[in-house]
């Protein structure tokens, strides 16, 4: 610190209440200023430091190729100083005036962070130096000694803060202490350690390891059940700045830095500064399909630009939604070295009375009650998985948790979600915490169909216990295939264990309605069901309704159609399509009925993840029963082309091209395309005015790839009329 900031800094100095010594210490931003000689009491006239040991020179071997960054797995960081994970020794090599002799001479290191340093918080870590180096304990031994140097191996605790520190080297005289002036390049960042066992984080795989803490693209499964979409996201954990501005995230959440070194504290407080709501957080979600003055959620291809906007503006980034608030998440997760993956739940039950039945209310037609109706089922739900262990809960919930960034519902009065244990979910253990009780809704769901006769008697007209988390995703490890873990999630549907799993849920608290009070007879002669033929966006589709007439009667069914245009969320924006047609239904017999959608119906209205949701309501003119039936549905969307020209080697020019064909009946305009790939170039946009009907857009860009390997390319395009269009690209750079 220059001297002029540290008068600004003493006028701005926190107010002392009478509760504690200090002012908390929250940032690890701030520093103090550390005393060079530290005096024993009056100094003699002839004293002269330049007799002492005096330290000349620290070096840290922090560039990617030496001893440090390559055993603490952290040579593809991107930044200058020293990265090294706790509970795991790494080497400095300190310089003095004279060699060093042991016998007169004593100095010791002092590791500092925030502006309060204290060595019961583990703020100040003086570290003497000792012969043997016990595991996981702070401490440092002399491994080597030349002329006037000493390398020095230094063991950090398993269980420190996670953060960075600043370093200090100090030398006894009789007269007081000789410290090293401060010095930022000897900085040292300290992350978590999957690779070491007494860590919290540990994980002993190390394929996984990997996969969740070093691959630093992944893929995000969105879409639908029934259509199961992937596309690429770049976390860009390793990027310049990136991990600065994750470190921020801590002190704009105002974490203690004593609280730093434990993982669920981290996740805890992460999951609600990734979405501004209540503490102007990172992103700012939107779902109402009017992205102005912002990005569409759809238009980012990966976790940097957002991070890196919000450290430099500090105000939050516009806009995201689940996916982005999950990716920047994941970033943020493995950046400080806990391993994580990010998870689709397909059918995800967003719940608003947490009593793990969504409610939907059909009028006395067949129709639904949008009015009343307002629980909603989500196509799909991307949240995270972050592996730490629990010492909190009792033994055998530790391992994945779940974190959700995504702003839904409140939790101990904030918009945080997590972290909640995989296991105790499935065994229905909700009542350890956080928020498992709402996860498990999420995942285990029964969507109540009821209708409201004239008289104001309710009758339950079906009960679906199977739609809700009906498929629980992620990437697989080492490929970009996906890896269903719903089983980690729930039980084999209908098993004696589920059911268990599900008393236990209710005995702690989930409510659980019982059907007793109210009328239910499921209908049982007569089958509905019906499908969406798949479709290309701008193109005309059908749907088949299909009757199964078990009985020996005949039957006419008033049958009623919905098309309606959803959000992701299940939210719906309007209805385009309503069919009525009367099905005469022979006994012991099939009959299939066709309905034709057309492209002009619903191109107008269409939302950016082109997803419908249909509803068929069919009532049994004889018997007065009612059929209830809903499926959602996204249309294909085209993809983009990248290609390279030429050879693709590290520290070359080289140069890609992006092509897109427009599909639709109408010219696209104000077009924006991103793209962008870790390690290859940084994100790049151009904007096109128009493309025509049928036209063909081709975009080049030169780039110069720093690291070799196999990379990835993602693209993006977005416009009013079209979003969600993305293309990739995997790219071998080659050695020069």
């Amino acid at each position: 610190m220059s001297e002029t900031t540290n008068t600004n800094e003493e006028k701005k100095k926190p107010p002392l209440n009478g509760r504690r010594a200090l002012p908390p210490s929250n940032s690890n931003d701030e520093e103090n200023e550390v005393p060079e000689m530290e005096a024993f009491g009056l100094i003699p006239r002839g004293f002269n430091p330049k007799d002492y040991l005096r330290v000349v020179n620290v070096h840290m071997f922090k560039e990617p190729h030496e001893i440090n960054k390559q055993q603490h797995h952290t040579d593809k960081y991107y930044n200058p100083k020293l990265i090294v994970r706790r509970g795991q020794p790494f080497q400095i090599q300190i310089d003095f005036n004279r060699p060093y002799k042991p016998e007169t001479d004593q100095f010791w290191l002092e590791y500092l962070i925030g502006r309060y340093p204290q060595q019961n918080k583990g703020t100040y870590i003086p570290i003497l130096v000792g012969d043997v180096l016990k595991p996981g304990e702070w401490g440092a031994q002399i491994t080597h000694k030349e002329n006037n140097s000493i390398r020095l191996s230094i063991m950090s605790s398993a269980t420190c803060i996670v953060g960075k520190f600043r370093l200090y080297v100090a030398v006894w005289t009789p007269f007081g202490i000789l410290r090293t002036q401060r010095n930022s390049t000897t900085d040292t960042y300290i992350l978590f350690n999957p690779w070491c066992q007494q860590d919290a984080v540990y994980l002993d795989d190390e394929k996984e390891r990997e996969e969740y803490v070093l691959n630093d693209v992944g893929v995000v499964f969105h879409g639908h059940i029934n259509d199961i979409k992937l596309r690429s996201w770049s976390y860009g954990q390793f990027e310049e700045n990136i991990l600065d501005a994750c470190l921020f995230l801590m002190d704009k959440a105002e974490l203690e830095l004593s609280g730093r070194g434990n993982p669920v504290k981290i996740c805890r407080v992460a999951s609600a500064v990734i979405n501004s709501r209540d503490d102007n957080g990172v992103l700012a979600g939107s779902w109402d399909n009017t992205y102005t003055y912002g990005v569409a959620p759809s238009a980012w291809t990966g976790s940097v630009d957002i991070l890196l906007e919000y450290y430099s503006s500090k105000q939050p980034v516009r806009y995201g939604q689940c996916w982005v608030f999950a990716g920047v998440f994941n970033t943020f997760l493995r950046c400080l070295g806990i391993p994580a993956r990010l998870v689709t739940n397909y059918s995800s039950a967003h719940d608003n009375n947490a009593n793990l039945q969504l409610d939907f209310f059909l009028d006395d037609e067949g129709k639904l009650d949008t009015k009343l109706t307002k629980d909603s089922v989500w196509n799909y739900h991307c949240w995270n998985e972050a592996w730490m262990t629990r010492p909190d809960l009792p033994v055998g919930f530790g391992g994945w948790q779940v974190v959700d960034g995504t702003p839904q519902e409140t939790s101990d009065g904030m918009y945080r979600c997590g972290p909640a244990s995989v296991q105790a979910i499935k065994h229905g253990h909700v009542c350890f915490q956080f928020d498992a009780p709402f996860v498990y809704a999420e995942v285990n769901g029964d969507i109540v169909y009821s209708r409201r006769e004239k008289n104001g008697t309710q009758v339950i007209e079906k009960i679906d216990t199977t739609h809700i988390g009906q498929l629980i995703v992620t990437k697989e490890i080492g490929g970009d295939g996906m890896m269903e873990i719903t089983e980690e999630y729930k039980f084999q549907e209908g098993s004696e264990e589920e059911r268990l799993a599900l008393e236990t849920a209710v005995m702690y608290g989930i409510k659980k309605q019982t059907t007793q009070d109210t009328m239910y007879q499921p209908q049982t002669d007569v089958d509905m069901d019906f499908q969406v033929q798949k479709a290309v966006l701008g193109s005309d589709f059908k749907v088949t309704i299909t009757f199964r007439n078990k009985s020996h009667n005949y039957y006419t069914a008033t049958t009623y159609l919905s098309g309606n245009i959803v959000f992701y969320t299940g939210v719906t924006k309007n209805e385009f399509k309503k069919h009525s047609f009367s099905a005469k239904l022979e006994p012991s017999s099939y009959r299939t009925f066709d309905v034709v959608i057309k492209s002009s119906e619903y191109l107008s209205d269409l939302l950016d993840q082109a997803s419908f949701h249909f509803f068929v309501t069919a009532r049994i003119n004889e018997t007065g029963k009612i059929l209830a039936m809903q499926k959602a549905t996204v249309l294909e969307i085209p993809t983009l082309r990248i290609k390279t020209q030429g050879e693709t080697v590290a520290g070359k020019e080289m140069s890609v091209t992006v092509e897109f064909t427009n599909p639709l009946k109408q010219t696209l305009e104000n077009v924006t395309l991103r793209l962008e790939g870790p390690g290859v170039l940084r994100t790049m946009k151009k904007e096109f005015r128009q493309i025509p009907m049928n036209s063909t857009l081709i975009w080049e860009v030169k780039c110069i790839p720093k690291r070799p390997g196999l990379r990835k390319l993602i693209a993006s395009l977005n416009c009013d009329a079209l979003r969600h269009v993305y293309g990739e690209l995997n790219v071998q750079i080659q050695k020069p």
